[in-house]
């Protein structure tokens, strides 16, 4: 049995981390509600946009003047946008997210390429051997728009010039502060409402029609990357937090346990002695 010394000396020890744990806890908790209400606030703009371009998608149109971004392709060359945290200790959320991906390009017939956004995906994504085109990372607590520009921009670029035929979005979707869910969502080609043959009557635009979803399209792309951006900070966030509050759990029941066996490694000490000193007397007095 472990000494009483050895034993005093792991409760500080886990004392130490249940204190590092419940700090960071603390902190994951406070990023959570900042990145948890602007995720909701986008979510009203983000569904509206893509609710409003379905339903122009749906009107009719020129096929010559259709715009690249909603030309529909056989899927046979997929980009996939896979957004994970930057960094560990929330629990099996990237493993989770990380999952989803592996399993939707698993289940694609031809070939996928990844644009990662965040360590954990990367890191996955070169170790099972998949084609990586870009990494981003160190996005930060609070991106903006500008931070994923440069994203949209090469989903954009890849659809328009057909290196891509379809492109996905892979981010953790954030339901509560203990649920997030893993979603793989289309992104391009926009896909057209099913409109009743009253509402399909078609529209004159000023300006054009082209020159509307030319200016709309790619601030679409832009605002469905920084939603699932933000979704995804949430999730880490809740999940971190979440994962904290049980490794100080943890921690603190550890503590308990150690306490109970340095109290019987003393009191076993203690017989010892007791019974060395009754020994010692009775040989004595004999």
């Amino acid at each position: 049995m472990p000494s009483v010394r050895d034993i005093r000396r792991r409760i500080r020890s886990v004392e130490n981390t249940a204190k590092i744990t419940k700090a960071m806890s603390m902190i994951a908790a406070s990023k959570m509600r900042r990145a948890q209400e602007m995720a909701l606030r986008s979510r009203p703009y983000s569904e509206r946009m893509r609710s409003l371009l379905s339903d122009l998608a749906a009107q009719p149109h020129d096929e010559d003047a259709l715009h690249p971004l909603l030309q529909r392709r056989e899927p046979e060359k997929v980009s996939l946008v896979l957004i994970t945290p930057d960094r560990g200790l929330t629990g099996g959320l990237h493993s989770k997210i990380n999952r989803a991906a592996a399993q939707f390009i698993i289940d694609q017939p031809g070939a996928a390429r990844v644009v990662a956004v965040g360590r954990k995906g990367r890191d996955f994504m070169v170790r099972t051997g998949q084609d990586v085109q870009a990494v981003f990372s160190d996005l930060g607590d609070r991106p903006t728009l500008l931070d994923v520009a440069p994203i949209a921009r090469i989903v954009i670029d890849d659809y328009a010039s057909g290196s891509a035929d379809a492109v996905h979005v892979v981010y953790a979707d954030f339901v509560s502060a203990t649920l997030q869910t893993p979603v793989v969502e289309p992104l391009l080609p926009v896909t057209p409402a099913e409109l009743p043959a009253e509402q399909a009557v078609g529209y004159i635009y000023e300006p054009a029609a082209a020159d509307v979803l030319s200016a709309l399209l790619p601030r679409f792309v832009e605002m469905q990357l920084y939603h699932a951006l933000l979704e995804s900070i949430a999730s880490e966030q809740s999940a971190r937090m979440v994962a904290m509050r049980s490794a100080t759990d943890n921690a603190n029941d550890m503590v308990v346990d150690l306490t109970l066996e340095m109290n019987k490694a003393r009191q076993e000490n203690i017989t010892t002695e007791l019974l060395d000193i009754v020994g010692g007397a009775a040989a004595v007095g004999a």
